[in-house]
């Protein structure tokens, strides 16, 4: 096989974390622009408690911090994508892991939606923020992985960037419909995961 292990992103690749924040916030633009400004103040920087950064967001967007203490509650209510389920039950011969900006907890609670892996790394545990290489290096370490033989399944425009300059080769689910990333490129885009097993048996 061409690669012996799958990384994932959690919180956009396998989850709907989208719609978490749009029912918290009371709707879908109030949501996103919430999920928007936790993106930008944690984006490649130093860990600080994610829970912190959760509230803080709310607060930039005017939402109340009740309603973040509301979603930290709900975190593990967040649903698997509708195409997540079927393609990584094709997937049991592979390494499966997850790099998730994330806190320990929260990490955990949302990756049990999503389903079994070897390994979830979360940023608290690297110390870092994606697009920071060092969430994506611990995973590779912590799991003996060479980065040539691990495909990484980015949710974000960073995520592309943040796994190649890790030394992986990445697919991107760009479920956002976002342009792609100027620092780098994946070796297949789509909106979903539905491509991956093409990928995979290429």
């Amino acid at each position: 096989m061409r690669y012996e292990a799958i990384g994932f992103d959690l919180l956009t690749a396998l989850l709907d974390s989208w719609s978490l924040f749009a029912d918290v916030a009371g709707g879908r633009e109030r949501g996103m622009r919430w999920h928007a400004a936790a993106q930008s103040l944690l984006r490649g920087k130093p860990y600080r408690p994610f829970e912190d950064v959760v509230r803080d967001a709310a607060g930039v967007v005017g939402i109340e911090r009740s309603k973040a203490d509301e979603l930290l509650a709900r975190w593990g209510e967040s649903a698997p994508w509708p195409d997540v389920p079927a393609v990584l039950a094709h997937l049991n011969s592979y390494t499966k892991f997850i790099v998730t900006n994330c806190s320990e907890r929260l990490g955990a609670l949302a990756a049990a939606r999503a389903g079994t892996f070897d390994l979830v790394m979360t940023a608290e545990r690297a110390g870092a923020y994606k697009p920071d290489p060092r969430p994506y290096r611990a995973a590779l370490d912590a799991l003996t992985l060479h980065r040539k033989r691990v495909l990484f399944v980015a949710g974000s425009a960073h995520d592309v960037g943040g796994a190649s300059r890790a030394g992986m080769d990445v697919y991107w689910a760009n479920r956002g419909r976002v342009p792609p990333p100027t620092d780098a490129k994946a070796i297949r885009e789509e909106e979903d995961l539905r491509g991956l097993p093409g990928v995979l048996e290429a």
